[in-house]
């Protein structure tokens, strides 16, 4: 089974569900994050603002499975 992380800015919360979180507050911080990801990773969940600054990088990609939260 692969990993799940989390990136985006407050999402400390979902460390409590076993989940690998990046809190990133700034467009930065969110790229260093996806770049940062590891092979076992399956999904990631984005905040809407994430998902805004990757919207290149996840139209190139079909790994990993990602998902954004609503607001």
């Amino acid at each position: 089974m692969g990993a799940v992380a989390v990136i985006g800015a407050g999402v400390d919360g979902w460390a409590l569900a076993g989940a690998r979180v990046h809190d990133a507050g700034d467009d930065a911080s969110v790229r260093r994050a996806w770049s940062s990801l590891e092979d076992d990773v399956s999904v990631v969940l984005l905040t809407e603002e994430a998902a805004r600054v990757l919207s290149v990088e996840l139209t190139a990609t079909s790994w990993p499975l990602v998902v954004v939260m609503p607001p």
